[in-house]
């Protein structure tokens, strides 16, 4: 019996719902902790950048519009579809981290508990930050949260997968839709969490993933007028301190972490980076009267 040829694993970009390689037929070397081959991956340029924005505006109508509860169907249905593939993720993240299988997969079960965990918070963070305020007079005064939009990610350099889960889940659990510029260095854990998204009900463009070099990618989103808000997890101080300049033109929301890309991803996550792209509707509505007394409810 003759041996048959492996089939290596083409990584591709995820934008808009698709597949493409990227438009600039880039495409850079991807090793494991010890310098070992593990594959080519696509190169984004600027144009993938604006594309990926793009796609993004385009379902965030839909997204944003959609039910809470139905985005947390949708997340969770993340997680049962990560179950389904653990071992192929505990294998990318043992060879992007230098880890044991077994701190690995660690890594693995945490991420896909995160994804559990924001799917639960969809429909309970407007409760939180939300609500009625008392006024002094006959009215109504009531405040919601909204999503603010489109949202740029610099996924953490360290932390390929859980890091990136962390990042990622909040932005959309509350409406918005990402862009996302995966870990420099190890970037197939997020190349290969689109196969998942696109095949777990969530809408196309909803996430879009890029990879490359994080300041080539990051420089054209954090000064892109259609970007509302960027989150700058995984720049380094000096690229941080650039793009928050760049951000200022269009007044995005930025949230740099300090220390950069020095977080324990692992301890419960809180709600901060939710309500951190979110923005507050206040509504103000006559209460009216009842009868000649006065009374209102």
């Amino acid at each position: 019996m003759s041996e048959r040829l492996s089939v290596l694993k083409t990584y591709k970009l995820y934008v808009g719902g698709k597949f493409p390689r990227s438009e600039s037929g880039r495409v850079y070397e991807v090793t494991d902790a010890k310098g070992k081959w593990l594959a080519n991956a696509p190169l984004s340029s600027r144009k993938d950048a604006r594309d990926a924005v793009v796609a993004a505006r385009k379902a965030f109508g839909g997204w944003s519009g959609a039910t809470a509860y139905n985005r947390g169907q949708i997340l969770y249905r993340i997680a049962e579809m990560l179950e389904g593939r653990r071992d192929q993720y505990v294998e990318e993240v043992a060879d992007a981290e230098g880890l044991s299988k077994s701190k690995a997969a660690v890594q693995v079960d945490a991420a896909i508990d995160r994804w559990v965990w924001y799917a639960g918070w969809t429909d309970k963070i407007a409760q939180v930050v939300g609500g009625g305020n008392p006024v002094a007079g006959p009215f109504f005064n009531l405040s919601s949260p909204e999503p603010t939009g489109v949202v740029a990610v610099l996924a953490p350099q360290k932390s390929s997968f859980l890091g990136l889960v962390s990042v990622v889940a909040p932005v959309v659990a509350t409406g918005n839709t990402a862009v996302v510029v995966a870990s420099e260095k190890s970037p197939l854990p997020a190349l290969s969490l689109g196969e998942v998204l696109a095949t777990s009900d969530l809408p196309g463009g909803v996430v879009n993933i890029l990879s490359g070099r994080t300041a080539e990618i990051a420089a054209p989103l954090a000064a892109h007028q259609d970007v509302n808000a960027i989150d700058l997890a995984g720049a380094d101080e000096e690229l941080a301190k650039e793009l928050e300049i760049a951000a200022a033109d269009n007044l995005k929301r930025v949230l740099r972490p300090h220390p950069v890309d020095n977080a324990d991803w692992s301890a419960t996550p809180g709600t901060d980076r939710m309500t951190a792209f979110l923005e507050t509707k206040t509504v103000w509505h006559p209460t009216g009267a009842l009868g000649a007394s006065g009374s209102s409810y």
